[in-house]
C-alpha cells in the first residue's frame, strides 16, 4: 500500500487527466494506481492525500466519519466577532446549513510560499487570515461560508487532514507517510467507523446526521435499528390498548379500587356516537321511508311534531279554530 502527501499547487486539478491540457497530479506524482482522497479545488492550494488503499480512501471520504480538515483562509476585510460566531454556529448556503466549525482569527499571516499568481486585493481594504476547521465536504464550502458572512475569500490553503499537516512541503513536493503515521491513521479511522456505526442507509431515503435534516423534517426509515422518540415499530401496540380479556377501567391484573363499577353501569358511562343505531330499535329523529317532513306519512308520526294550530292545554286530536260546544 502507498500513502502519499502532496502539496498541491495553485491551478492544478485534483485528478490525473485533463482533456483541455491543464496541469494535473500526474505532473507531480508519477506513481501508478493511486488516487486522491476527496478533492481540492483548482484555485485552492495545500494538502492532498493519495493512496491505493481503497478501504481507507472510502473511510476518509465518507461524510458520516467526519474527518476534520484545517484551512488557512485569507479574506477581504476584518471579520467582526459576530461574523466569526456565525461561522462557528453554521451558515445558510441556500443548499443547506453548514455544521458547527472551529474558527479562529490568526494574529498574523502564516508563513507561506509565494503563489504562482499574486492575490488580487484592493489597497484601500485590509485583509485578514482565518483558520477554519470543518468536517463536511460541500462544494467550495469554505469560500461560500466566508462570502455568506460578508468576507470573500482571496486565498485558500488546506493546512491539514486529520492530524497530517503540510510540514515543510513546498508546492509540488510530496512525501510518503511513515509506518507510524499509517498505523495511527488506520487506528483513528477504525475508531471513527465504530463510533459512526456500520449500518446501511435504507433505500429510497435520505441520510442526515442525527436523523433530522435542516428545517426539522424527520426522515423515514429505520436508521440501523434506532427508533426516534415518539415513533413505534409496525408490530408495537398503540397507546391505550389492553391485553385481551382484561376488564376496562383498571390496569390489567391490578387491584380493583373501592366502589369500582363497570363502565356500563355508571352514570358517566360513555355514550354511543351521534347517529348510531341502537340494536333492535330506531334512532331518535328517524321517520319512515317516504314520509314528508312536518306531516303524517303512512302509519308513522314525525318525532317532536304537534297538531297544527293547536292551543296550549287543548285535548289531543282537537284542531285549533273549530266550533265550540255549548254547555
Amino acid at each position: 500500500m502507498r500513502y502519499i502527501l502532496l502539496n498541491k499547487p495553485y491551478e492544478v486539478l485534483t485528478q490525473f487527466t485533463d482533456e483541455t491540457g491543464r496541469q494535473t497530479l500526474k505532473d507531480f506524482v508519477e506513481i501508478p494506481e493511486i488516487y486522491p482522497v476527496g478533492r481540492l479545488d483548482y484555485d485552492s492550494e495545500g494538502l492532498v492525500l493519495l493512496t491505493d488503499d481503497k478501504q481507507l480512501q472510502h473511510r476518509l471520504s465518507e461524510p458520516r466519519f467526519k474527518v476534520p480538515k484545517t484551512y488557512w483562509v485569507q479574506v477581504e476585510g476584518e471579520p467582526t466577532p459576530e461574523a466569526l460566531e456565525n461561522l462557528r454556529r453554521g451558515v445558510d448556503l441556500k443548499t443547506g446549513y453548514t455544521s458547527a466549525a472551529e474558527v479562529e482569527l490568526l494574529p498574523q499571516a502564516p508563513e507561506l510560499w509565494e503563489r504562482s499568481k499574486p492575490v488580487r486585493f484592493r489597497a484601500a481594504i485590509p485583509t485578514s487570515w482565518l483558520q477554519i476547521r470543518i468536517s463536511q465536504g460541500m462544494n467550495r464550502q469554505v469560500r461560500k461560508m466566508t462570502a455568506a458572512v460578508g468576507y470573500p475569500t482571496l486565498r485558500l490553503v488546506r493546512a491539514a487532514i486529520a492530524d497530517m499537516d503540510l510540514g515543510d512541503l513546498q508546492p509540488g513536493q510530496w512525501r510518503e507517510l511513515t509506518n507510524t503515521e499509517v498505523r495511527i491513521l488506520t487506528e483513528d479511522m477504525a475508531a471513527q467507523t465504530a463510533t459512526a456505526g456500520t449500518f446501511k442507509t435504507p433505500k429510497n431515503s435520505e441520510y442526515w446526521p442525527g436523523g433530522i435534516p435542516p428545517g426539522g423534517k424527520k426522515t423515514g426509515g429505520n436508521r440501523g435499528g434506532f427508533t426516534a422518540p415518539g415513533t413505534r415499530s409496525a408490530d408495537a401496540k398503540p397507546a391505550g390498548t389492553r391485553p385481551a380479556g382484561s376488564k376496562p377501567g383498571r390496569p390489567a391484573g391490578g387491584p380493583k379500587p373501592a366502589g369500582f363499577k363497570p363502565a356500563s353501569s355508571r352514570a358517566d358511562a360513555p355514550t354511543r356516537p351521534a347517529g348510531s343505531k341502537p340494536a333492535g330499535g330506531k334512532s331518535a329523529g328517524s321517520r319512515p321511508a317516504g314520509a314528508r317532513p312536518g306531516g303524517g306519512g303512512g302509519n308513522g308520526k314525525t318525532f317532536g311534531t304537534k297538531p297544527t294550530g293547536g292551543k296550549p292545554g287543548s285535548k289531543p286530536g282537537t284542531a285549533g279554530g273549530g266550533p265550540k260546544r255549548r254547555g
